[in-house]
């Protein structure tokens, strides 16, 4: 029979259920289970930083849709129960995430987040100055870099450096030959904010938070691709000292790929180790077994968003996306969302495993076509479960396939990595021919 409005209305309801958003703590749709297995990223580091004396660094990582930034709001929550005082700062809105990084940039954003995080917790700055009021004073110090900003208010800067490439690369120019002193001054505001939020908070040993979100998503395009990835390597390797902050607890959010651009950075800040988060493994160690455990955790996902799914798909249909989103939560929801709008008939529901294959199709044609050379190495992932990263030259292509999940991370005891299984099919026939 035709459409019901009833079941239109039904259709819509998951639809929106299903929508990409930040769980905040608490939430009633919240599953623990989808980044626990085995251990608790999130627990791991607010105890580490709840031991730490004198400040330091966490490392925090993991693919789109894996849940990093609900994740952070966890770990915020967390903390303040722990008796910390917490920001949060999204660095998308203080840099231009397409092109390189230099420490100066870098580190001028991270301590205007602080600056605008205080002001609007407690109305007032650090010695009643603003960071970019007090950066915009540095500039009119040096010679090279007071002719950078000369008709630019300190707001412009903020501007300016999110949004215009020709200017970042000014200011990296101009700061080359003043990292030493921009460091220590961009330490030292970040430590008299420590220091004013104690006083604030009548404790002269609180311990102060500051979640710096959006880092993974620096990621070149084109030809810069290369050089924005080896910055981004510089910044975390060449510069790691810098990264930490006397008395300011730091947490980064890293790029999964950055523990090959720049393995064994985490010692040179004191120590830190980034943890991961991981797709759902809804496939047994290594192989293309569907396991029923995970696969009963995204069936419970779906459940607490919407507790009537079985009406709108079949058990085996749910599981056939869920296997063929790769465990990747976001995914696992546009394939969901992909199959609704189709449905024209009370009759077709619940859909089928039939059913579903035009949204498989649909989101499996969004990634091709496929270089021959990336598909052989693709094949040589298939085969090895490992990066197969043999040269520098590689790293874009990793780092491509990593952010647009071409390739999964999963966890079953140790990592492993695996292509998207909606590309199996396409990579297992490039080397079926001999390629």
């Amino acid at each position: 029979m035709p459409l019901a409005p009833t079941t239109r209305e039904e259709l819509k309801k998951l639809y929106n259920a299903l929508a990409d958003r930040v769980l905040e703590p608490g939430d009633p749709v919240y599953v623990a289970q989808v980044n626990q297995d085995g251990a608790d990223a999130i627990e791991e580091i607010a105890t580490e930083i709840d031991w730490q004396q004198g400040g330091g660094v966490c490392l925090f990582t993991g693919q789109r849709g894996t849940g990093k930034s609900t994740e952070l709001k966890r770990l915020k929550k967390r903390l303040e129960t722990l008796g910390a005082v917490v920001f949060y700062a999204d660095l998308a809105e203080f840099m231009l995430l397409t092109k390189e990084v230099e420490i100066s940039d870098f580190l001028i954003s991270i301590a205007g987040a602080m600056s605008e995080q205080v002001l609007q917790r407690y109305g007032k700055s650090p010695g009643d100055v603003g960071y970019w009021d007090r950066f915009r004073a540095f500039l009119e110090t040096k010679v090279e870099l007071k002719e950078v900003t000369a008709k630019l208010g300190a707001a412009d800067i903020k501007a300016a450096l999110k949004s215009d490439p020709d200017f970042k690369r000014q200011v990296q120019e101009a700061a080359r030959g003043h990292v030493a002193q921009l460091v220590q001054d961009a330490h030292g505001f970040l430590a008299e904010s420590v220091n004013f939020v104690r006083q604030q908070a009548g404790d002269k040993d609180r311990k102060v938070v500051l979640l710096v979100d959006s880092v993974e998503r620096i990621r070149g395009v084109g030809s810069e691709a290369m050089a924005v990835y080896e910055s981004v390597r510089n910044l975390f390797f060449g510069h790691a000292e810098h990264l930490r902050v006397p008395l300011l607890h730091i947490v980064y959010t890293i790029p999964p790929y950055l523990s090959v651009l720049a393995a064994g950075a985490g010692t040179l800040m004191g120590g830190a180790v980034a943890r991961r988060l991981v797709s759902t493994h809804i496939f047994k160690d290594r192989s293309r077994d569907g396991d029923p455990q995970g696969l009963a955790v995204l069936r419970q996902v779906i459940a607490a968003r919407y507790p009537t799914w079985d009406k709108l798909f079949t058990a085996e249909a749910l599981d056939k996306l869920a296997m063929s989103s790769g465990g990747d939560l976001r995914e696992f929801f546009r394939l969901i969302r992909l199959c609704l709008p189709a449905v024209r008939d009370d009759s077709q529901l619940p859909l089928s495993i039939g059913a579903v294959r035009p949204a498989e199709n649909a989101a499996r044609n969004e990634m091709l076509p496929i270089p021959a050379d990336h598909l052989a190495w693709l094949r040589r992932i298939t085969k090895t479960h490992d990066t197969c990263l043999e040269k520098d030259a590689d790293l874009p292509v990793l780092a491509h396939s990593l952010d647009n999940r071409l390739v999964l991370n999963y966890r079953n005891g140790s990592d492993w990595y695996d292509v998207h299984p909606l590309l199996r099919d396409v990579v297992d026939n490039h080397g079926s021919t001999g390629a």
